[in-house]
């Protein structure tokens, strides 16, 4: 047989990967559908929603367990259920905040949920982490979620899909308006080095240590359509791309496009997803108070009229590769003012809070965007986890600490 005319031919594989029955289903904020069906959805302005991926531990040899249908059944019925899901693989929990107003009110409701579902594994002989990867858990050895979704993903992306054993955190913003969002979207894409270096959290790969402080960029940068946005002129350029995606059927919705930063029409969001899962509850509370004060930032520019500054995507590709291998140490561009010479990381994030000050005064949330400044003086979850590894060279012993660290959801944040 030809290769092309292989299970039918090209129309005959597309059918069977996504039929149109698959939407896009997943967590709270996942579900699409086509980018055409339907206008920007209207969401208050600055309103957040987070998510978060978590790993499901052995309480004892702390690898990974496929035990996601255990928490699920033992969650149904509880008020937090729709707020609990699964993942591609079984060994991965994602939880949702519902919508937020502050900061504040994201570490309100990531405290209740951190809590919950780490009472829910620990009565079941497990335990709950998160951050970036799984530092010597294999790939080879996970089960896929049956969900007609995963099927899918898997059946087109293969050996991609199969060792995508990574945990991210995602933060949505509301916006009020599609074509502020396009260019909100394009100054974001400034910052993405800021963002990974700030939440990298996944050093290890398969029990080595990488050399890196984010291995999962590395990771999910085989995915298509993944890595920074492209810069759209304005939202009927960006619908006109992603709906030809859509007829074509390259893509069944816009959810299937996995940008670090993308929209998500259906709700009216800017969906910023390049960061790593986050252990500590109160960094995860500092990196959206940042993202939010971002949105709103570069939202006022834009109802002023200013004109929203733009990068070679290959110069924004590379401070993201810097602040991945890097992380809080990375040397990066300097694209704001041009200079030639690199800067740390750590200096751009300064100078961006600074900028961003007002606005999260403004949006009530200036006690957790000062949580930014203990992250660089304190260091990321990749340098913890080093730190740990380096005192005794005992890998289970950093997810111990992963896990420890996940569920100790403290006192109140700000």
């Amino acid at each position: 047989m030809a290769r092309g005319d292989r299970g039918g031919g090209a129309a005959a594989v597309t059918s069977q990967i996504f039929p149109p029955s698959i939407t896009g289903k997943g967590g709270r904020y996942a579900e699409g559908g086509s980018v055409l069906d339907h206008a920007f959805g209207k969401s208050d302005p600055y309103t957040l929603g987070v998510e978060e991926e978590y790993m499901l531990l052995d309480g004892e040899s702390f690898d990974l367990v496929q035990h996601i249908d255990t928490v699920l059944a033992a969650v149904a019925g509880h008020e937090l259920e729709t707020s609990i899901n699964a993942e591609l693989m079984q060994s991965v929990l994602e939880i949702a905040t519902p919508v937020c107003r502050t900061a504040s009110d994201v570490a309100a409701q990531l405290r209740k949920l951190r809590g919950y579902v780490g009472e829910v594994a620990r009565e079941r002989g497990m335990r709950v982490g998160s951050a970036g990867t799984h530092p010597f858990s294999l790939f080879e050895r996970q089960r896929i979620t049956a969900k007609d979704r995963y099927r899918a993903l898997v059946d087109q992306l293969q050996y991609i899909a199969r060792r995508e054993l990574i945990f991210g955190m995602h933060v949505h913003v509301a916006v009020d308006d599609p074509e502020k969002a396009i260019q909100v979207v394009n100054g974001l894409i400034a910052h993405l080095a800021e963002l990974v270096a700030l939440s990298a959290s996944s050093p290890f790969w398969r029990g080595e240590a990488t050399g890196l402080a984010s291995s999962r960029h590395m990771v999910f940068a085989a995915f298509p359509r993944s890595g920074p946005p492209p810069r759209f002129r304005d939202y009927a350029d960006y619908a006109e791309v992603v709906g030809q995606l859509e007829r074509t059927g390259c893509i069944a919705d816009y959810t299937h496009i996995w940008w670090d930063i993308r929209l998500h029409p259906r709700l009216g969001t800017i969906e910023i997803r390049i960061c790593d899962a986050v252990t500590r509850l109160d960094d995860v509370v500092a990196i959206t108070a940042f993202c939010q004060a971002l949105v709103r930032h570069y939202s006022e520019r834009f109802d002023a009229g200013e004109e929203i500054p733009s990068f070679h995507r290959i110069l924004t590709t590379e401070n993201k590769w810097l602040a991945a291998r890097y992380g809080l140490d990375a040397p990066v561009m300097d694209l704001q003012t041009g200079r030639r010479n690199r800067m740390p990381v750590a200096q751009a994030i300064r100078r961006t809070v600074r900028l961003i000050e007002p606005h999260a005064r403004e949006l009530g949330s200036e006690a957790e965007l000062a949580g930014v400044e203990d992250i660089l003086r304190r260091g990321s979850s990749a340098d913890a986890q080093l730190r740990v590894y380096n005192a005794n060279r005992d890998i289970v012993e950093v997810v111990r600490e992963i896990a420890a660290q996940t569920e100790d959801v403290g006192v109140p944040v700000g």
